[in-house]
């Protein structure tokens, strides 16, 4: 640990490094693991609560006045009216964890009276730590991240997650992907939202897109990509947005393309986008159970863009 960093900071890179040592642990031998289930494909393991101990009990060692927020806990720990609270999410990408998909990590982040201000996410598959504090930037292994230059959507990568929880409108979601895809050079699912937004900040891919997530998928990132010079919010483009279940990330030009092609989709959009998003969503749904309906035409009907801004050909060659 560095002398240089915040002492909060510190404390939360500690707490990281140990929770990513027992997650390596665990790793050499994800088939004796314990998983339960807390929703449909929602699960949750005794590397994820152990992880957890041992980060809450760094930080209430150190900070003991402070408040704690985490995703298998709740407010549980702590002091929950503290001007301090800690969001910790100790294994994002559980789902990939268990199956040896090795892309997950450990998220943390310190909110000071509603504001993030010190992040920290840590990859313990490649030993790579993302950290942040407000205003003195954001960093990759000591390295200062910037997001990507790029101001092209069309020469865009963009991350997402795919619905997965009981009552996700997988239709309209659909109509999302299609959306992005047509306009992007390519679209990822890696499977952690946190390392999404740590990503977004080191220019790795230029933006993303989720819906469902909770302020402890999206905390610790959301720092990392305002300090590394991008922009978050929701899918309308407004900055409050850790509450809201939705979340919008990318370089400020690239955000600026994306809030106007996802804007619709938000829970906040107008009345008359809404009306129009819930139309095509009803007809593709209609499409999806018609058996005469063949691949090809539902595929092409999904990935329509609203406004035709590449020729029939340039889309029909975009790769996913």
């Amino acid at each position: 640990m560095s002398s240089n960093l915040h002492p909060m900071l510190n404390v939360a890179i500690k707490a990281a490094r140990a929770a990513g040592a027992i997650i390596n642990r665990a790793a050499l031998d994800v088939e004796a693991i314990r998983i339960s289930q807390k929703q449909v494909n929602d699960f949750v393991t005794e590397v994820d609560h152990a992880s957890e101990k041992v980060i809450i009990d760094t930080l209430l060692t150190a900070y003991p006045d402070h408040g704690i927020l985490a995703e298998e806990s709740g407010r549980e720990f702590g002091n929950p009216l503290a001007d301090h609270i800690w969001i910790i999410d100790p294994l994002d990408g559980t789902t990939n964890f268990i199956h040896g998909f090795p892309v997950y990590c450990v998220s943390i982040a310190l909110q000071v009276r509603g504001k993030i201000e010190q992040a920290v996410i840590y990859d313990p598959t490649r030993n790579d730590l993302f950290t942040a504090t407000k205003g003195r930037g954001a960093f990759m292994n000591d390295r200062r991240l910037r997001v990507s230059k790029r101001i092209r959507l069309q020469e865009c990568i963009i991350s997402t997650g795919f619905p997965f929880r009981k009552g996700d409108n997988f239709n309209q979601y659909l109509r999302m992907m299609g959306d992005v895809m047509q306009r992007t050079a390519g679209l990822r699912r890696p499977g952690s939202a946190a390392l999404d937004l740590a990503y977004v900040a080191a220019g790795f891919t230029d933006g993303f897109f989720e819906t469902g997530l909770s302020p402890w998928d999206v905390a610790a990132g959301s720092l990392l990509v305002t300090e590394a010079g991008g922009l978050i919010g929701n899918f309308t483009g407004e900055s409050d947005f850790l509450e809201q279940k939705e979340c919008l990330a990318g370089a400020p030009r690239i955000y600026g393309q994306l809030v106007t092609i996802l804007g619709k989709y938000s829970k906040f959009a107008s009345a008359g986008d809404k009306a129009h998003v819930r139309t095509a969503v009803d007809a593709l749904s209609r499409e999806r159970t018609d058996d005469t309906q063949s691949p090809e035409s539902v595929a092409t009907e999904i990935g329509t863009p609203d406004s035709a801004d590449t020729s029939q050909e340039e889309r029909k060659d975009t790769p996913f």
